[in-house]
């Protein structure tokens, strides 16, 4: 290529081959075009964009600064735009739709409120860590099962809400101070009394009617 040839007449090939000594570090390599090379397709398709363009491309300047802050917005941009369309966290994404570099000011017990990734009978049935979801004291065992309504968890109890306005009472609860200490308070007492939580297994009688239950169900197919 002409860039690579000290003998070339072409002004633009003796730029590119006084930069390339002056930077031993840069090495020039063929590559070949349309084989999936990246960077070689972008350099096609800004081409191919600069021959419908009536104004040539021109080459400016720019401090340093204000590359970094272009490229820190559009990195955060693209952030965004797969954190809002992604399949998973979405039980995160609904208390901080919005990304940030900023660090949040959770502690343990809140990040498990908030991903529901915790110690619950509900949550550890879902990812078949339990054989059952439900809490001993007969209920369903979710965050909201505990701050509202377990008979274990009952000093630190909240109004249950709606069905309809579940998820707007979970956001006002973590974006409550008192509330907040609260929810501390139940997820820290569960984590430390586990067994106490766990639903009592079924007796050999049970066992025995559960199996008949099954095989009777099995030869009516």
């Amino acid at each position: 290529m002409a860039s690579s040839n000290s003998k070339s007449t072409n002004e633009t090939a003796i730029k590119i081959f006084k930069l390339l000594l002056s930077n031993p570090r840069i090495k020039v390599s063929w590559v070949k075009a349309h084989a999936g090379n990246i960077g070689n397709e972008r350099a096609d398709e800004l081409a191919n964009d600069a021959t419908q363009h009536e104004q040539p491309y021109s080459h400016t300047n720019l401090p340093k600064p204000h590359i970094k802050g272009l490229l820190w917005k559009r990195m955060l941009e693209e952030w965004q735009t797969l954190w809002k369309n992604g399949d998973t966290g979405r039980k995160i994404y609904n208390f901080m739709p919005s990304v940030s570099l900023r660090p949040t000011n959770w502690i343990r017990e809140d990040v498990i409120y908030v991903s529901q990734h915790g110690p619950f009978p509900a949550y550890l049935k879902r990812f078949h860590l339990s054989d059952s979801d439900y809490c001993s004291c007969g209920g369903i065992g979710t965050v909201l099962h505990y701050a509202t309504e377990c008979i274990y968890t009952v000093s630190w109890h909240m109004r249950k809400p709606a069905p309809n306005f579940e998820q707007e009472w979970l956001k006002r609860v973590a974006n409550n101070l008192v509330s907040r200490q609260k929810i501390r308070g139940v997820i820290k007492f569960i984590s430390e009394n586990r067994d106490l939580f766990r639903p009592p297994k079924p007796s050999t009688s049970q066992r025995a009617e559960l199996s008949s239950s099954i095989a009777g169900h099995s030869t009516l197919k």
